[in-house]
């Protein structure tokens, strides 16, 4: 019988033995999603909704998914390139406005018209039905997670809003091209930049004041910069902003079955309502920094809101002539629109 040297023989014993594991150990193999978005870590969407559907994410998939979490664009880019970052494969996952690509998202647009949305749960939830049901077109280049709306939308300005002709000729921040173009019917100077830029551009002066909802004025400090905010009379906001978590195709379709379903498990509905529900609270807490430090919160009375409404109600006109030109049934959309958030504000 040939002798073995024991250091060889206790060699092979080591590689039979790696082999024997190789195949469990792959199967436990971590897949590691990045996902990238552009505000700091302490706003709303990032705090409340983006850090906790990640660690429901790992908790269901049993450790087998890690979500590593990039704020405040550290990853590169602009904003506006944030949903391509997503499709391209650049990362695995994003979290965007969708008003930052103009053009693009046209059937998406519907729920940004003036005095069309209200709670960010409710209005979430039809959103996200109506996309799927008229929109999915204009998302098909990515695995789509929920897309999603902010709360009502006010003003925030250095000057007060009392009435339409108080904020003619302020240089107002507007998130999107059909909020620039409400911005401009009611006799503002629309100036358009995405939301993390709204800080410099108050302390600045280059703005007199911002559209945003009450959520992000704590990230971004309004509450100290400006000292009058202005809201709506009725449960629908002046206007609101969409967004899109998406995933890219490629990084969903390698995943395993099981893991698949996680992912679809927190896709959809549900996702876009605990987005919703995010907005919502955050729009709470944010009122409440403004009011404890004393700042002037304009509530404008329900004769004074219809007359912004009468006003604002050529930017639907405008919206509906302008996507007709791209064999969009505008008029349609935007029955659909109200019809799905009145079903879920029931």
């Amino acid at each position: 019988m040939k002798f073995i040297p024991r250091r060889t023989a206790l060699a092979a014993l080591g590689a039979v033995a790696t082999t024997l594991l190789a195949g469990p150990v792959a199967a436990q193999q971590v897949v590691t999603l990045r996902l990238h978005q552009m505000l700091p870590p302490q706003a709303t969407i990032p705090a409340k909704a983006l850090i906790p559907w990640a660690q429901k994410v790992e908790a269901e998939s049993g450790g087998k998914i890690k979500v590593q979490l990039f704020h405040a664009m550290a990853l590169g880019g602009a904003p506006p390139q944030l949903f391509d970052q997503a499709r391209d494969g650049v990362v695995d996952l994003t979290w965007t406005v969708l008003g930052y690509t103009p053009g693009r998202f046209n059937k998406a647009e519907v729920f940004e018209l003036p005095f069309m949305s209200g709670s960010a749960e409710q209005s979430s939830q039809a959103f996200q039905e109506y996309v799927e049901k008229f929109a999915a077109d204009e998302f098909s280049s990515v695995k789509l997670i929920a897309v999603h709306t902010h709360g009502p939308g006010l003003f925030h300005t250095k000057a007060p809003v009392t009435g339409l002709e108080s904020l003619r000729g302020m240089k107002v921040r507007g998130g999107s091209r059909i909020i620039n173009n409400m911005l401009t019917k009611l006799g503002a100077t629309p100036v358009g930049m995405p939301v993390p830029a709204v800080t410099e551009a108050l302390s600045k002066g280059v703005i007199d004041g911002t559209t945003i909802p009450w959520e992000v004025t704590p990230a971004l400090k309004v509450s100290e910069l400006v000292k009058n905010h202005t809201t709506f009379a009725g449960d629908r906001g002046l206007y609101t902003q969409t967004f899109a978590f998406s995933m890219n195709k490629a990084s969903y379709e390698k995943l395993p079955a099981d893991l698949k379903k996680v992912i679809d498990n927190n896709s959809g509905l549900p996702a876009a309502a605990m987005f919703g529900r995010a907005m919502d609270e955050g729009d709470k807490a944010g009122r409440a920094i403004a009011e404890k430090a004393g700042n002037n919160i304009v509530a404008l009375d329900a004769a004074e809101t219809q007359r912004w409404r009468r006003t604002a109600a050529t930017v639907e006109t405008d919206w509906i002539n302008e996507v007709k030109g791209k064999n969009i049934d505008g008029a349609k959309l935007a029955a659909e629109a109200r019809a799905l958030i009145a079903k879920y504000s029931k």
